[in-house]
């Protein structure tokens, strides 16, 4: 049966040796006052006589100190010292005085006042401000702040006396605005509800490219693209009226993100009067609008690249667009239309099969009632007139072609200019 000793019973250091080892189990407790440690150090030093100890036995001293006291090695090593130059332990009390304080309240104040009559400029410059106002203007009550340091010009910035005279504005937040309801469209099988986003042409120079405008039923996936200049309301307004206008079915919904050029009472009031619902992406809910953003990068990037384009080509681009792109998207390009389904956890996925992929005019064609979409004066038989007038493969064709004399033209007349 192993005997258990207690801390006072260790009197050699082979005794400590074999407590620290494991090999002798000894009672004992932490302590939890400092000034009792200390005290309780200071007698272990003493009671193993660690001044006169050869070199291995203080290491060994040292070690038992630490895994009784819990302290580190160099706190323990800081306390030795302290008991070697002065024969004692004692605790070293912090001062919590501090410092004198140079600057007045009244001081801290006259700061405030400055900074607040001259809209806070930069630490240098209100240095400045107070040695002219005490040494030009004869302004005796900044005798103290003329003579101030930059950086305790800034110190005091962070007083409580100076943030209270200060008058703050809060950070400017965004505007809740009342124009489009926050949802996601609910289109429930019919077509003429469009996302729509913006797609820029990137800067050089300081100078902006051409925008191209991205609208895509979210039905049918039928698609307009249309290329504008600038997005202010000169240019903006009349491409989307084109747009609108290009969708063989009646509009119902709009739907885009929270960007200025689309919230805005001159797109509302469009909307308004073609009575076409208008609605905008959640907060935290970056899926609203996933499927034009998954067009700009499909068919816009993929068409025109990242490279800047002037905003001088917008009109050329456009009547790309009007000719050859468009139509190639709507009556000759497949794309892939999702099927929803619930597996047995009541989980929903999206099931992509080949059965359902088609063009986004044989989509629209395969709906329930899908004359009843169509706008006045637009029939089937006009539109299987341009959908059969070229085959898939002469579309591309001539769209490819198409696309490679627009570029020449930009690239050609932009590095003349250039």
């Amino acid at each position: 049966m192993q005997t258990i000793m207690k801390l006072d019973d260790l009197t050699t250091t082979d005794q400590l040796r074999d407590f620290l080892s494991g090999t002798q189990a000894v009672a004992f407790s932490v302590l939890g006052d400092k000034d009792a440690s200390y005290r309780w150090i200071q007698g272990e030093l003493v009671r193993f006589r660690y001044l006169s100890s050869a070199r291995p036995d203080k290491g060994v001293v040292i070690r038992y100190l630490m895994k009784v006291s819990g302290y580190s090695r160099q706190q323990i090593t800081r306390l030795v010292t302290q008991y070697r130059d002065t024969g004692q332990l004692k605790r070293r009390q912090r001062t919590v005085a501090g410092f004198v304080s140079r600057y007045t309240t009244e001081d801290i104040q006259l700061l405030a006042a400055m900074d607040e009559r001259h809209e806070t400029p930069c630490g240098p410059a209100v240095k400045k401000l107070c040695e002219r106002a005490y040494r030009v203007f004869g302004q005796v009550e900044y005798e103290r702040l003329a003579t101030i340091s930059v950086s305790h010009l800034y110190n005091l910035r962070q007083t409580t006396t100076y943030t209270r005279q200060r008058r703050h504005f809060e950070k400017t937040r965004p505007k809740v605005s009342s124009i489009g309801e926050r949802r996601k469209p609910r289109p429930n099988g019919k077509p003429g509800y469009i996302r729509i986003d913006t797609v820029h042409q990137g800067d050089q120079d300081k100078q902006k490219g051409v925008y191209h405008i991205n609208a895509v039923d979210e039905e049918t996936q039928f698609e307009v693209v249309c290329s504008v200049e600038k997005i202010s309301e000169l240019y903006l307004i009349p491409g989307l009226e084109e747009m609108l206008e290009a969708f063989p079915f009646t509009l119902l919904g709009f739907h885009s993100d929270n960007g200025s050029e689309y919230i805005n009472s001159q797109v509302a009031d469009l909307l308004d009067k073609l009575c076409i619902e208008f609605t905008k992406s959640r907060s935290r809910h970056s899926n609203d609008n996933a499927l034009a953003e998954s067009k700009n990068a499909a068919v816009v990037r993929k068409q025109f690249g990242y490279s800047h384009i002037p905003q001088r080509w917008a009109p050329l681009i456009n009547e790309f667009n009007r000719q050859h792109l468009n139509p190639y998207l709507n009556f000759h390009r497949p794309c892939f239309f999702p099927e929803t389904r619930t597996d047995a956890k009541g989980k929903e996925r999206k099931v992509y099969r080949y059965e359902n992929l088609m063009t986004p005019y044989d989509k629209f064609k395969s709906l329930p009632d899908s004359k009843d979409y169509l706008k006045p004066g637009v029939t089937f038989e006009i539109l299987d007139a341009v959908a059969l007038q070229i085959s898939d493969n002469q579309a591309a064709e001539q769209l490819q072609k198409a696309r490679q004399k627009l570029f020449k033209i930009i690239h050609g007349q932009t590095l003349r200019a250039g």
